[in-house]
């Protein structure tokens, strides 16, 4: 008896052991997820998905803070989008030799591209470079164009941000968020030139200067590591901002930019984010581009209806069990009147995810619709008499 009795405490005792060495060595799914929101150093962080902005794991998101070199993301929007010919040659302002911090080490009456001044930029973080490309782009005028970038700011409805000057040097009310700078970076990287520059890991520039051709590293370290889809973007260091990072890194058909603001190990942590949010999250395709949603009836036509359909197509990034949680609801009319033309918005395709709403989207018509001539509204009436 006594020996049956210390078999079974001892099959108990193992049970135990073995379900708390389960318990520790795997944990579960949402505990590995949380941890996208804990344990970071960084003052302010987000991840977004570019194209929907849906913010996928965020910390302090909307604190204003300094943001050091990573101001240069706006800096090259901004030139991007005010320069027809970025191979244009051009004499560079000589006000931009000599500025303190990070440089290219521009000569005075050096001839530079406007491409080739972005890659100094954007790869050498080149302070020098951001003043040559303001005076470029404001005409002479650094005010001016630092007023085009506060513009593309409120154009971009960013409501934490502000900047005074292109290089992101520590001024008092030189500021921004880590979701409105993700939302900054978003938008750049819709820029195919953009693009290429900060995913380039080397670069030349060419100058008129006897021996001062340059040789650009990109700064950016998960680029230069070969992280899975990485493709780069900005770095950042000042006293007061410490070290910021933004990290763009597209895979599994899905763009995810990274923002962390004031962070010790800035790599180390963009990378964390980013991984976890890439195992979390899976692009999900929820209503595809021309997709056909119902027929209206069309009065005085020569048609009887009318096909109806959304042109854009949309996906969103969602967790697993949100998949189940998607609902599309749409409004049509009744009756349409004749005559109508093709992609005449009718009603509207509304997509939620819970009760939340994430997409809009107008219904149009798919073809012409013609008022019926003398001829057949005869021959309504006749039918419809006999």
């Amino acid at each position: 008896m006594k020996k049956n009795f210390i078999n079974i405490f001892l099959c108990f005792l193992v049970m135990i052991m073995v379900y708390i060495s389960c318990f520790v060595l795997l944990p579960s799914r949402a505990q590995s997820v949380a941890q996208t929101d804990i344990g970071i150093s960084a003052k302010g962080a987000v991840v977004i998905e570019a194209n929907s902005g849906r913010v996928l794991a965020e910390k302090n998101k909307d604190e204003q803070l300094p943001m050091a070199s990573t101001t240069k993301v706006m800096t090259a929007l901004v030139a991007l989008e005010n320069t027809e010919d970025l191979d244009e040659v051009f004499a560079t302002d000589n006000r931009a030799v000599g500025i303190e911090g990070t440089s290219i080490y521009l000569k005075k009456d050096e001839h530079l591209s406007m491409r080739n001044l972005l890659y100094g930029l954007m790869l050498a973080s080149g302070n020098d470079a951001s003043l040559a490309i303001a005076y470029r782009v404001g005409e002479g005028s650094l005010e001016k164009f630092v007023d085009l970038m506060n513009k593309k700011a409120e154009e971009l409805n960013l409501h934490n941000t502000h900047f005074d000057n292109p290089h992101g040097l520590d001024s008092k009310t030189h500021y921004t968020s880590a979701c409105d700078l993700a939302v900054i970076t978003a938008k750049a990287m819709e820029n195919k030139d953009f693009r290429e520059i900060v995913k380039t890991k080397y670069a030349q520039i060419p100058s008129n200067i006897e021996g001062q051709n340059r040789f650009l590293r990109n700064k950016h370290k998960l680029l230069q590591q070969g992280m899975e889809g990485c493709e780069g973007v900005k770095t950042g260091f000042t006293d007061n901002a410490r070290r910021c990072c933004v990290t763009s890194v597209f895979k599994n058909g899905m763009r995810l930019i990274c923002v962390v603001l004031n962070c010790q190990n800035m790599f180390e942590e963009s990378k964390m984010l980013l991984d976890n949010c890439f195992e979390t999250y899976t692009y999900q395709s929820i209503l595809k581009p021309n997709s056909y949603i119902d027929s209206v009836n069309v009065e005085n036509g020569k048609i009887d209806s009318v096909k109806a359909y959304t042109k854009n197509g949309f996906s969103y990034p969602l967790k697993e069990s949100e998949l189940n949680k998607i609902n599309t609801k749409f409004s049509l009319p009744e009756c349409v009147n004749a005559p109508i033309e093709k992609d005449t918005a009718i009603g509207e395709y509304k997509i939620y995810l819970n009760n939340d709403l994430i997409f809009t989207e107008k219904i149009y018509t798919i073809e012409n619709v013609e008022t019926k001539d003398y001829g057949q509204k005869i021959k309504d009436i006749i039918e419809n008499w006999s």
